[in-house]
């Protein structure tokens, strides 16, 4: 089975810059999205695929947050909330119960630039832990944009951005927190030393300098890691600031 995942910051937007035509070639299983900043609306057309399910959730606020699934394979169940109420108004959880795993696709909040939402954010954090722990006995693939740097190999300068969000030890920690529950990062389980980022500011051409962080992950229950056969990060793919990354599992 093939998973991806991709911070598109905006679907709209990246379907102009051929995402359809790059899908229809790769062919996942199941592809998440995470920031598609559209509502029920606006939905464009062309996204209707004959061999894939989608399904949503959307953010209240327009043009804004929200994610997407598309999966082959019909889920079982489908959950649109986690319990955290400004969370799931933000179109940032969604979770497909399919009879082998449990898919959740998370869009973690960024936090602000001046630390503004640091507090919502570990708050999020702390309650997604706490959801997951009562469920740890599924298998799970959490997966999506957690807007966390969590080790130095995973940003280009760590010395600059010690106290900046995205690696302020708070951060890291829930991080951390998630690997003590018993979740894997699929990417560095099969790839210790590899430094690759999958989101570049749209600035000072960074991503052209390889200036970047890694804060997209596919994190698998300890479980399923014996049925890993690839990570990776699509760093060729252009079209957003963030690039995909991919999971292969049998």
């Amino acid at each position: 089975m093939k998973i991806i995942s991709w911070n598109v910051n905006g679907l709209r937007s990246v379907i102009k810059k051929g995402f359809l035509e790059w899908f229809r070639q790769t062919n996942p299983d199941i592809l998440c999205l995470q920031e598609i900043k559209i509502d029920e609306k606006s939905l464009p057309e062309e996204i209707n695929i004959n061999e894939y399910n989608l399904y949503f959730n959307f953010s209240k606020k327009k043009g804004y947050s929200g994610i997407l699934i598309f999966t082959k394979e019909k889920p079982l169940n489908i959950e649109y909330k986690c319990g955290f109420d400004r969370f799931d108004l933000e179109g940032r959880f969604l979770r497909l119960d399919f009879n082998d795993f449990v898919l959740i696709n998370v869009y973690i909040p960024h936090g602000g630039r001046k630390k503004e939402n640091l507090n919502y954010k570990l708050e999020v954090y702390d309650f997604l832990i706490n959801y997951l722990k009562k469920i740890k006995d599924k298998k799970i693939v959490l997966i999506g944009d957690f807007n966390v740097a969590y080790e130095e190999i995973d940003l280009a300068n760590p010395k600059q951005n010690k106290n900046n969000i995205m690696f302020t030890f708070e951060e890291r920690d829930k991080l951390d927190r998630i690997h003590k529950e018993g979740f894997i990062d699929s990417f560095r389980f099969l790839n210790n030393d590899k430094k690759e980022f999958t989101w570049w500011p749209y600035r000072n051409n960074l991503r052209e300098r390889n200036i970047g962080w890694r804060i997209d992950y596919i994190f698998i229950s300890e479980s399923l890691t014996a049925d890993l056969r690839n990570s990776k990060i699509l760093t060729n793919v252009i079209g957003s600031d963030h690039c995909p990354i991919f999971m292969e599992i049998e």
